[in-house]
């Protein structure tokens, strides 16, 4: 049995820093977002059974598993959600990435957030997706162009394989997740 690939979606804007603490929205619940050639949104709830089973989450920047920012199973991470979406807080570590981080942010040059999941029930409805539930792997601070601004949600990390251009099969396309 193959392990699902990951998949990953960003989110602009809404970050917030006071010191070394990061918080903001990793996702947000019902925006409809434009990915290729088809629409997708959360329902609330979506992370609640991740969030319940008190797996280790990650913090990390850029989806880099080089650049640690932190973790739920230090503290050092907090995940929670809220009726707008998936909310954390995050204790940035007192590395060259964090110190970099903190300054970027104070600047407001962060480019905002995004995170990392495998589709654990998932609706279509003609060209639209509803992520109902998600297994959330990590959340990264995204340093430049988190994509949809106007929903706050989906940013690729990976370019799509040829193979889906040609075929025409444009959702199959953005169903390409990064490993």
């Amino acid at each position: 049995m193959t392990t699902p690939d990951i998949e990953r979606r960003g989110a602009a804007g809404g970050l917030r820093a006071s010191g070394r603490t990061l918080t903001g929205y990793a996702a947000v619940f019902g925006q409809e977002t434009r990915i290729g050639g088809f629409t997708e949104r959360i329902r609330p709830g979506a992370f609640s059974k991740s969030l319940a089973s008190g797996r280790d989450i990650l913090a990390l920047l850029d989806h880099r598993a080089d650049a640690l920012l932190g973790r739920t199973k230090s503290g050092t991470l907090k995940l929670f959600e809220d009726d707008k979406g998936l909310a954390f807080e995050l204790r940035l570590p007192d590395t060259q990435a964090g110190r970099d981080l903190v300054a970027l942010a104070e600047r407001g040059d962060v480019g905002g957030m995004s995170f990392g999941f495998i589709a654990e029930d998932e609706a279509w409805n003609g060209e639209t997706r509803e992520l109902r539930q998600v297994d959330l792997r990590e959340i990264s601070v995204v340093q430049a162009f988190p994509a949809y601004q106007q929903t706050e949600i989906s940013l690729r990390n990976k370019p799509a394989e040829l193979s889906f251009w040609e075929s025409g099969d444009v959702r199959g396309m953005w169903l390409e997740t990064c490993r």
